[in-house]
């Protein structure tokens, strides 16, 4: 009677130690989730950041010659990068090409949010920058901003590899007319705002997974 009653105190013994430790496992475990939850909710960040579709669909921050673009089904070759740089702000200009005598430009601006353009030059133009709204094919574009800039090129642009150019940019909605001078007169380019769904980069030197 003894021992049996021995062997029963013993397993309550084991049975209390085991609810205590699997207590205090759980209640770790739930602090640990609710710390996790708690930094990742009230973490520092920009909610309205492109970093999920720039690691899904690539960086046109980062755009450079030879790199490839996916636009609206058609694959473009990256030839040449325009870096121009406006006491301290930087954007883009990179010039695509199909190779099959399809030619764009494409824009990058981070003001803050990301702005992606097309740009298609325009030849006879009349019209030169200046007043506060120009109408084209029956669209008035009003002025949006102009300046001056330095500039650097890499690859083709038929650019020197560095310089200054001047610009007025107008814009009606998402549709942009910009004009740039980079030493040899007004050039005119009429551009749309694409959508992030619009385009794929393919880096021509990818950075190795891990």
């Amino acid at each position: 009677m003894e021992i049996l009653l021995i062997v029963i105190v013993a397993l309550l013994l084991i049975i209390a130690v085991v609810v205590v430790f699997n207590f205090l496992g759980n209640r770790k475990l739930r602090q640990a989730e609710s710390d996790a939850l708690r930094q990742r909710a009230y973490r520092p960040g920009d909610p309205f950041s492109t970093a999920d579709d720039d690691a899904v669909r690539g960086d046109p921050r980062l755009l450079k010659p030879s790199d490839l673009v996916d636009l609206r089904g058609e694959t473009f070759a990256v030839r040449g990068t325009l870096r121009l740089s406006q006491s301290g702000y930087i954007w883009t200009e990179n010039f695509l090409d199909t190779g099959t005598g399809r030619k764009a430009w494409i824009s990058v601006e981070d003001d803050p949010d990301l702005e992606v353009v097309l740009w298609h030059e325009l030849t006879g133009v009349t019209l030169t920058p200046g007043p506060d709204s120009l109408e084209l094919d029956g669209r008035r574009y009003h002025s949006d901003e102009s300046g001056s800039a330095e500039f650097t090129s890499t690859g083709t642009t038929g650019l020197a590899a560095r310089g200054s150019m001047r610009y007025h940019d107008y814009e009606a909605g998402d549709e942009r007319l910009s004009f740039e001078d980079f030493g040899s007169g007004w050039e005119c380019a009429r551009g749309e705002v694409i959508e992030r769904s619009e385009y794929r980069i393919y880096p021509s030197d990818p950075t190795p997974e891990s």
